[in-house]
């Protein structure tokens, strides 16, 4: 149980780092290129990742991994950043805090997975939390930044219960790799059609988007990936609300701003949200927390013939992320 709880946690800083693309955006990437922000962050790592594992998908994996990599970082990574150019960072988390909800709903229909009383009560817990921490009356609201939002919040959770469907067949590395750079093509296509190259990056520029590829990509999609494929994800999507709540803490330690007693309030209900949706509920049991089964027959260049991880009604659980 206690390797559970450390799986758990490990699973969680995956949210903790997205929750610094607010920050990087705003403060040291380009304004305004919200496509070559997505492209910059999954492309590069993906192609390192590729070329150090050195294997690429084989038989129905080729549409299969671009499907997840579509979803899970291409349309993910594209909505996000729109929404995070277009509205204020607290609308933008906001809508992505949608994202427990629609991964749930998602879930019972492609999965046919009961839904715990925890999760759901866990899950609009959270998003009344966010609206209380990020949300103020002068937020400005944009129909194109808005709709962006609710789009990244169904792609990932789509993506989501596909990767739990579908499982992995080769090593975790390998897998994430795939993803990264289907998603990044993807979004070259936009970024050259609609916005081009840049004429010159400063250093802060190359810094943040560094910071991005790493943290916000390389390592967050590892833990990320990781924990959907061996935890039940209804209580591994109740750890997207830390992403919101990282952004709106760093603001106050870097940014030096301040928060009234409701935005505490609601940080106050996000960790709340966080602890109830991690307990047992009253469908699943303390067998709920499934380990992945290793990649039989896979190696860094050798994947396996049959994908791992399948789902059975009770293990299948879906996760997501606001990035």
């Amino acid at each position: 149980m206690a390797s559970n709880r450390s799986l758990l946690a490990t699973t969680a800083i995956a949210p903790a780092l997205w929750g610094t693309t607010y920050l990087v955006t705003t403060e040291f990437l380009p304004p305004d290129r919200p496509f070559l922000a997505g492209t910059l962050r999954a492309l590069p790592a993906g192609l390192i990742l590729l070329a150090f594992t050195r294997t690429l998908p084989r038989n129905d994996w080729w549409w299969k991994a671009l499907v997840l990599g579509t979803l899970n970082i291409g349309a993910f990574f594209a909505f996000l950043f729109i929404s995070a150019y277009r509205l204020p960072g607290g609308v933008s988390a906001t809508l992505g805090a949608v994202n427990p909800i629609i991964a749930t709903l998602l879930a019972m229909v492609i999965l046919h997975e009961a839904v715990r009383r925890n999760a759901i009560i866990a899950a609009l817990l959270g998003i009344a939390g966010v609206g209380m921490l990020v949300l103020s009356p002068a937020a400005q609201l944009d129909t194109i930044g808005v709709i962006a939002g609710l789009l990244g919040g169904t792609s990932t959770a789509l993506g989501v219960v596909l990767t739990k469907r579908w499982g992995r067949p080769v090593p975790l590395l390998t897998f994430t790799a795939w993803q990264l750079v289907a998603g990044g093509l993807v979004l070259l296509i936009p970024t050259l059609a609609f916005e081009g190259l840049p004429d010159a990056l400063s250093v802060g520029n190359l810094a943040g988007y560094v910071w991005l590829a790493i943290a916000g990509a390389v390592v967050s999609y590892l833990l990320w990936f990781r924990g959907i494929l061996a935890l039940p994800a209804s209580k591994v999507v109740i750890l997207t609300f830390f992403a919101p709540l990282v952004a709106t803490m760093l603001g106050v330690v870097v940014l030096h701003e301040s928060l009234s007693p409701v935005q505490w309030a609601g940080a106050g209900v996000i960790l709340f949200s966080v602890w109830l949706g991690s307990r047992k509920g009253n469908v699943t049991t303390s067998d709920d927390y499934p380990q992945e089964p290793p990649v039989a027959g896979a190696s860094p260049d050798r994947p396996s013939a049959t994908p791992v991880a399948k789902p059975t009604p009770t293990e299948a659980r879906v996760g997501s992320a606001t990035g």
